[in-house]
């Protein structure tokens, strides 16, 4: 197996880990699947968290305000390695915010790129299209 082939499937792996722990609103479980400091563009804002304790602190207040939009889960529609090296691979996936009834309510577009630092797959950067829905801004942060 090609070292790129063995990248974009460890990067793949990463990214489905995160996604269990955002969907099990486990931090722990999304921050291991992160290299910090991790940044997002969101529009035209870049977030950026130091570390992953920063990371956990801001997503103290996300349960509430996914509860309050009818957030049961988000699934995956479609995942692509775009681009890939040995330890660098670009994931172009369009993500599904879905009710307890499986409609989907909110569908987005996002880029997250993963590096393997020391030996430990994980995203450094994405770049999403949510809008109008609950997510973690830097400005959110819990002081």
């Amino acid at each position: 197996m090609s070292e790129y082939k063995i990248a974009e499937e460890s990067a793949v792996a990463s990214f489905r880990r995160w996604l269990a722990g955002f969907n099990a609103r486990d931090v722990d479980k999304q921050t291991n699947e992160m290299h910090f400091p991790h940044h997002r563009l969101a529009g035209s804002n870049l977030d950026s968290w130091a570390s992953a304790e920063e990371w956990g602190e801001g997503n103290k207040n996300m349960d509430l305000r996914l509860k309050q939009e009818g957030w049961h889960h988000t699934s995956i529609v479609s995942l692509d390695v775009v681009q890939s090296n040995e330890n660098k691979v670009h994931l172009k996936i369009r993500m599904s915010r879905r009710r307890e009834d499986n409609t989907e309510y909110n569908g987005f577009d996002t880029l997250w790129i993963f590096t393997e630092i020391e030996g430990k797959w994980g995203a450094k950067l994405r770049s999403s299209y949510l809008s109008g829905s609950a997510q973690l801004h830097e400005a959110q942060k819990v002081q």
